[in-house]
């Protein structure tokens, strides 16, 4: 593929800081440090000449590889079938004693083994500092290097010689049965000393402790159902892409991966999405993990109590990880793209949207949980009568939406469904506390949404729900209609949307958001089907009592789920998985969905 790997050939790992993959091949071609929206260390993935790369590999042409993770681990084991013998490469980050502490040092170690027979690796270390557009300097003493970047330092130790090949690194290593070697890369603070030479069993001390730490946290999932395996790599994945210094997760762990080979849908997913983390840390409040959520929430309090220009909303759509509000998006132009998918873009202008949804999204996950309102106080229930009062002279116009189309603001309903959701469980949530609050207008506002909804969403021509007050276009993001309440999913009004989005948006289970030549969203091209939406498809069959259905459809999702587990954003038109890589907001509706259909299943089994 023009020396690109495909986008699902890769595993995550990563220690709640930043995250790197790791493709088939035994090469990180993706790493930012010292933070995930940090500048890129290696980025191969968007220019395989220009990014950078760190790769482990045989010395063999004729080699069959097989990648895993160690069970209910993020630790990835890439295994190299060759002629001579069987070779292993694994690779983690250790958490930390402190992993919600900022660091400018991370550690990323990569194991050796042969388990059989004899294998040469060869090593090839080549960071390019700043996305590819700074160049660097190199420090080498025999079994350690040191490449000095602007701002940061990388040094690399390795159990056995390194080699200079100009200002990068090259290395040989013979083991057979039995032997172990490994290398260490180290992220550190320009100038600061490095961590000096390492043996096998400091490898091998790592590697316990970072297995334990993974044993321990995934103890506490609460999930028993049917797709156990699956939901496991999920939510691994979702702690994967929570900063753990602020607990803001984020979107995906890249930017720049294409939802259209060589198209222009490439965007920065590496920031805190408002919509994203409040519906992962429900997911989460339902698995068991209540101090993520805390956490998140706690982050979220000081949004809302942080200064706004005058006459802004209450909220950003998205932040920096640490809470900064400025995303300002370029084009880095010395990058090919991934597979010549240009523009290559960081940091991301939708930012600035409007996009009235988000309320919504963070009541609905917010009084999910009694513990998690509750610890919210007395000032957090101040911030959030104070938006709902914001809201309830402001929800009734045109935003952007949930896709973040650039084609203008327009009445959709999805954002009208969410504004119903921010005022219902607002209501309820000052209903169970007693909390001061403008009930007869949070009241009012939420009927008036309702009907207009009622009213002027439902095309009686489609017999279904559309995307927008002025179009007969229809969305996936509808199918949460059931899933908070709003409508019922058995009533003839929702079996009649969902059979329109099956005649149109749905293509062998698989479910697009929109049809963008239908409802021009102000970019060209096309895009795969959105696998958020599969997920929400199969919740929404579950909940409509079309059982068979549901689980076919989810049976079928799950064959297009990478090697190890892990969902990119689309599906495109010959099952290749496309967008950002790994996306948290599919995970989180794929273990949405597993727990509506073991619930669904259950009640069937019983009757």
């Amino acid at each position: 593929m023009d020396g690109y790997p495909p986008i699902a050939d890769h595993g995550l790992i990563g220690n709640l800081q930043t995250a790197a993959l790791v493709s088939g091949t035994g090469a990180i071609d993706w790493f930012c440090a010292p933070r995930f929206d940090s500048p890129s260390i290696f980025a191969a993935l968007l220019d395989h000449e220009r990014g950078g790369h760190f790769t482990i590999a045989p010395d063999e042409g004729d080699v069959t590889v097989r990648q895993i993770y160690l069970a209910d681990t993020a630790v990835l084991i890439t295994r190299f079938l060759t002629p001579a013998g069987v070779g292993e490469v694994l690779d983690f980050m250790p958490v930390g004693q402190q992993p919600g502490v900022p660091s400018d040092q991370h550690r990323l170690v990569r194991g050796l083994r042969v388990v059989r027979g004899t294998v040469t690796f060869n090593l090839e270390c080549r960071p390019r500092f700043d996305y590819g557009r700074s160049p660097h300097t190199l420090d080498l003493d025999g079994h350690g290097a040191a490449f000095r970047g602007p701002g940061i330092d990388v040094h690399l130790s390795s159990t056995f010689p390194l080699d200079a090949d100009g200002a990068d690194v090259r290395a040989t290593v013979t083991l057979h049965t039995g032997q172990l070697a490994g290398v260490v890369l180290d992220t550190r603070a320009s100038g600061s000393t490095g961590p000096g030479p390492i043996c096998a069993e400091e490898v091998q001390a790592d590697f316990r402790a970072t297995r334990l730490f993974w044993h321990e946290w995934i103890r506490r999932c609460r999930y028993r159902g049917r797709w156990q395996q699956m939901v496991n790599r999920s939510v691994i994945t979702l702690k994967l892409l929570i900063y753990a210094p602020t607990g803001a997760p984020i979107a995906a762990a890249t930017m720049g991966l294409p939802e259209q080979i060589g198209g222009e849908r490439n965007w920065d997913y590496r920031y805190t999405w408002i919509r994203d983390s409040s519906l992962t840390m429900r997911v989460l409040l339902d698995l068991g993990y209540e101090d993520e959520a805390n956490a998140f929430r706690q982050w979220l309090g000081e949004r809302l109590r942080a200064p706004r220009p005058d006459g802004a909303e209450p909220l950003q759509i998205m932040y920096r990880i640490d809470g900064d509000p400025h995303l300002p998006e370029e084009t880095l132009e010395h990058l090919a793209g991934y597979r010549d998918s240009f523009p290559v873009r960081a940091g991301n202008g939708a930012a600035d949207q409007l996009q009235l949804d988000i309320y919504g999204e963070f009541a609905y996950a917010l009084t999910h949980s009694a513990d998690m309102a509750e610890a919210a106080g007395y000032d957090g229930w101040k911030r959030v009568a104070g938006f709902l009062d914001w809201l309830a002279d402001t929800w009734d116009r045109p935003d952007e939406g949930i896709w973040e189309t650039r084609g203008g603001r327009k009445n959709f309903t999805y954002s009208r469904l969410m504004c119903w959701v921010a005022f219902d469980r607002g209501i309820r949530l000052a209903t169970q506390y007693a909390r001061p609050a403008d009930l007869p207008r949070w009241t009012a506002e939420r009927d008036a949404i309702l009907n207009q909804v009622m009213e002027r969403g439902w095309n009686p021509d489609r017999k279904a729900f559309v995307q927008h007050y002025d179009s007969d276009v229809l969305d996936a993001s509808l199918l949460f209609m059931p899933l908070v309440g709003f409508i019922s999913p058995k009533t003839s009004q929702w079996l009649s949307t969902l059979d329109a989005m099956e005649r149109e948006l749905v293509t062998d289970s698989l479910v697009y958001r929109y049809n963008p030549h239908a409802s021009p969203d102000g970019l060209r091209g096309s895009e795969g089907t959105f696998s958020f939406c599969s997920f929400l498809y199969v919740n929404a069959l579950a909940r409509a009592g079309r059982l068979e259905q549901a689980r076919y459809a989810m049976d079928k999702m799950l064959t297009y789920v990478n090697h190890v587990g892990l969902f990119a954003e689309e599906i495109g038109p010959t099952g290749e998985q496309l967008g950002n890589f790994p996306q948290a907001f599919t995970h989180l509706a794929l273990i949405t969905a597993a727990m509506a259909l073991d619930e669904e299943l259950d009640k069937a089994d019983q009757r």
